[in-house]
């Protein structure tokens, strides 16, 4: 199997591996599309630990995360959710936008990111401890969570955090060249044109130009697409649904290429 590619910034892989080594559990800050789930997968790889990854909403419960009965034949049967199973079988657990779960979800983490390392199954009556080799990672977008949404204090405190942003216009055309194949060219080209809509605030999107779809419309080039109209199906409609807003960015696609 292919190892993810991952380039990294500034001593993020150092930190990830001292916070496994010594049990503790981490929280990756950062907008979305800017790499963090491709680091957790790469250094999942890089540490030789499986990796259960959950991707958070407002529909999802602690149930979902630790398990259920479930009736299989005619017998009544308890599975675990994925929380349970990477807690016994000692993987990386990643909660991807935590900040998005039900209040419940993060009740559950609260004694797997403190020194119990432990979940309780209180429909199944059992305490499952955490295996060698197991750890908590938790992604979160500060830029985009408000209101409820944002993770109290007490929780934060529980993780050594690591800070992510958009990489730079030249190592961004490398991560995409590097993803894609596309050449040089069209990769720098990409990352600029991203460095430039990033720095258009006016503009009130609620996210920006991800590394993310700057990959796929790389990909949609590499397709047979013209680069007008992959940069405009994989990046401006994405963004918005504002026909003003649409109309900007497909003429500053149109300066870019």
């Amino acid at each position: 199997m292919r190892r993810p590619f991952y380039r990294p910034f500034g001593g993020e892989q150092e930190v990830f591996a001292a916070a496994w080594r010594n049990r503790l559990p981490l929280m990756l800050e950062g907008p979305t599309g800017c790499g963090k789930s491709r680091f957790v997968e790469a250094m999942a790889a890089e540490l030789g630990r499986p990796l259960v990854t959950v991707a958070c909403n407002d529909e999802t419960s602690a149930v979902d995360l630790l398990g259920r009965f479930l009736v299989v034949g005619g017998d009544t049967v308890w599975q675990d959710g994925p929380v349970t199973r990477a807690v016994r079988a000692g993987a990386i657990l990643y909660l991807d936008e935590i900040a998005e779960a039900r209040p419940d979800v993060v009740v559950v983490i609260h004694p797997l990111a403190d020194h119990r390392r432990e979940v309780y199954l209180d429909r199944h009556a059992e305490t499952v401890r955490a295996a060698d080799g197991f750890m908590l990672v938790v992604s979160y977008n500060p830029g985009y969570q408000r209101g409820l949404k944002e993770l109290k204090p007490s929780t934060r405190q529980r993780f050594v955090a690591l800070a992510f942003d958009h990489p730079s216009a030249a190592a961004e055309a490398e991560i995409v060249a590097t993803e894609t194949g596309i050449d040089g060219a069209r990769a720098r080209r990409l990352a600029d044109f991203a460095a430039r809509i990033r720095g258009l605030d006016e503009l009130g999107l609620q996210e920006t130009v991800s590394t993310r779809l700057l990959v796929n419309a790389a990909r949609l080039m590499l397709g047979g697409l013209a680069e007008r109209t992959a940069c405009e199906a994989a990046i401006v409609h994405p963004l918005t649904d504002d026909r003003e807003v649409a109309a900007a960015l497909c003429d500053a696609v149109a300066l870019a290429f």
